[in-house]
């Protein structure tokens, strides 16, 4: 009898103890969740920025419009801006069919010539893709048919990191690659989760980015970096001066 009661204060103390540390556990998950509050901005700024990769642009065989452009032909425009800067001869509007008789390839085209890109520089390509990984198998073969080894893609800022992730899996093997984010309107990596928008765009760049990880979790880079990019465009006056530049759409 003596043994068994001296045993309630022990039980007592132990769960004196577990109330302590679960009060303990509750007040640090509640500093926690604080400090997260007062450093929402900047995280979402973060995260916002993190689907926005910017490789610079580089002497290239051909700069290629993703579709689809946004409702301002903001991708259009910017690759209007590198075609001037003569970064590189042509520009390739890419884009999936509305119709039999129409598609944003035409709308692209549209965008290109009123700012100033010449229609002859201009390579209208048409295609019935229905996501990146889709329209990237598509260039694959224009690529290779135009002996292409170097490309400058331009797709919207929140598309780039997918884009570059896709294209650099799925572009033939050997092409020097860099992405060029082009701005817009509809989504602010500083402010994205303050509009309907933005939270839809961000949204959908973090499903279709999983997504293609697991579509694409066998497939490696064959594209290559910038590093030989710079000797591409130390050699680019040598190089061209060897091949016909002969271009068809």
């Amino acid at each position: 009898m003596l043994r068994f009661g001296s045993s309630v204060p022990a039980a007592s103390n132990a769960q004196r103890g577990g109330i302590f540390f679960k009060f303990l556990f509750l007040l640090c998950f509640l500093c926690f969740v604080f400090v997260l509050y007062l450093a929402r901005q900047p995280l979402l700024r973060l995260a916002g920025g993190f689907w926005i990769v910017d490789d610079g642009p580089a002497y290239s065989d051909a700069i290629v419009i993703l579709g689809d452009d946004n409702y301002g032909g903001q991708r259009a425009a910017r690759a209007a801006e590198l075609f001037k800067a003569g970064w590189a001869p042509h520009v390739v509007a890419s884009g999936r069919f509305l119709r039999s008789y129409a598609s944003i390839s035409d709308l692209e085209e549209h965008d290109l010539k009123d700012a100033g890109v010449p229609e002859e520089a201009i390579i209208r390509f048409q295609h019935h893709a229905a996501n990146t990984k889709e329209e990237a198998e598509a260039l694959r073969q224009l690529i290779l048919q135009q002996r292409w080894k170097r490309i400058l893609l331009v797709t919207s800022n929140y598309h780039t990191r997918r884009a570059r992730y896709i294209c650099a899996r799925t572009f033939p093997a050997g092409t020097v690659l860099r992405v060029v984010p082009a701005r817009d309107s509809e989504y602010d990596p500083d402010h994205w989760w303050e509009t309907r928008r933005g939270l839809a765009i961000f949204s959908h760049e973090l499903t279709g980015m999983v997504v293609s990880l697991w579509e694409m979790r066998h497939q490696y880079v064959q594209t290559t970096d910038s590093a030989v990019l710079v000797v591409h465009s130390v050699m680019g006056d040598v190089r061209d001066s060897a091949i016909d530049p002969v271009y068809s759409p």
